[in-house]
């Protein structure tokens, strides 16, 4: 059992509220992802969740029992930090046991986890090497295989994957998912990259400023978003936003479209403007065009766009592929 009940949840530091009244219900079994810009309380939340913070005010919740003021320790959890953490001087098969080792658990039982755990990561052929001699990959992995011996009801990722190149994050990405497809158990990991989000997550929480502004699967924040902030932080690149007057109010909304639901012409279209930088990535092309009212937009075309900078072109948005916003940033109505 992993499933993790968040009630009216807040933290404050000194004066500085930074987790305003939250409420959460984590599934066991789920894959969930707190993803947000830096700042916005979602690491904060999850160290609350494994008790390394204090709660301020509210409940939490693990299996059903009130776990607010229970000691890391005895939560059932397993937490991952963004540094490995590893003893430099152990070698890898006394970093995964020493958990096992402080909780008095029998050799042979440590043995058999241990094997188990490095079969799962692909670590049995450096069980005896140290840290040192590993890649960031096969470190971050000997932590994970640290967590997974414990037989936690959940685990806690802390944006783990910060530390390594674009190509490393790209495996560990697939690894994780993987680990979590095998092993069933609840996960929550907290990420400011959307992309890990997306790609990762059964559901997402969208932080920001201590509050939770939607939570949903990948696809429901991505096609139905509920506020400008989560339209503009789900999808990559980022929606682009053009202010349109509204001619039987006066009033003017925010026209939400993504990259690649433009439509481009060199002849007509809703809007007129100027390529500029166009970033040719080999499948595709992202176009960087300054509009007649002044707003950059970026949008997507293919990899053998001919266009070039300074051409003027004409773009306008697929049918029932925008999303408007209000003044205070909340959708209008969502046509997607």
């Amino acid at each position: 059992m992993g499933s993790i009940t968040l009630k009216q949840v807040t933290k404050n530091f000194d004066e500085v509220n930074v987790i305003k009244p939250l409420d959460l219900e984590i599934k066991d079994g789920e894959f969930i992802v707190f993803v947000g810009p830096s700042g916005c309380g979602k690491s904060t939340l999850l160290r609350m969740i494994a008790g390394l913070e204090d709660t301020t005010s509210g409940n939490i919740e693990i299996d059903g029992q009130d776990a607010t003021h229970t000691p890391p320790a005895k939560r059932g959890l397993a937490m991952v930090f963004q540094s490995y953490a590893l003893y430099p001087h152990m070698t890898v098969r006394n970093n995964i046991a020493f958990p096992l080792k402080r909780a008095k658990v029998s050799p042979a039982e440590i043995e058999s986890k241990i094997a188990n755990a490095a079969k799962i990561l692909n670590l049995t052929d450096y069980l005896d090497r140290k840290p040192g001699q590993l890649s960031g990959g096969q470190r971050q992995r000997v932590a994970i295989g640290r967590a997974i011996v414990r037989q936690p009801s959940a685990f806690l990722f802390d944006e783990p994957l910060s530390n390594l190149d674009a190509s490393l994050r790209v495996n560990m990405r697939l690894e994780i998912s993987e680990l979590h497809k095998s092993l069933s158990t609840t996960m929550i990991y907290v990420t400011h990259d959307q992309v890990e989000a997306m790609t990762m997550a059964d559901r997402i929480a969208v932080f920001n400023g201590g509050i939770i502004e939607q939570v949903g699967t990948p696809l429901e924040l991505y096609k139905h978003p509920v506020n400008e902030f989560v339209a503009g932080f789900i999808g990559s690149p980022k929606m682009n936003f053009i202010a349109v007057p509204q001619s039987e109010d006066k009033k003017t909304v925010n026209l939400g479209i993504r990259p690649e639901h433009f439509i481009i012409s060199q002849e007509q279209g809703t809007y007129k403007g100027t390529v500029g930088v166009i970033e040719h990535l080999g499948s595709e092309s992202f176009l960087h065009v300054t509009l007649e009212c002044g707003t950059t937009v970026t949008v997507k075309a293919d990899g053998d766009c001919p266009l070039q900078y300074g051409d003027a072109i004409f773009l306008s948005a697929q049918e029932n592929k925008t999303h408007k916003f209000d003044k205070n940033g909340l959708t209008i109505k969502t046509t997607l």
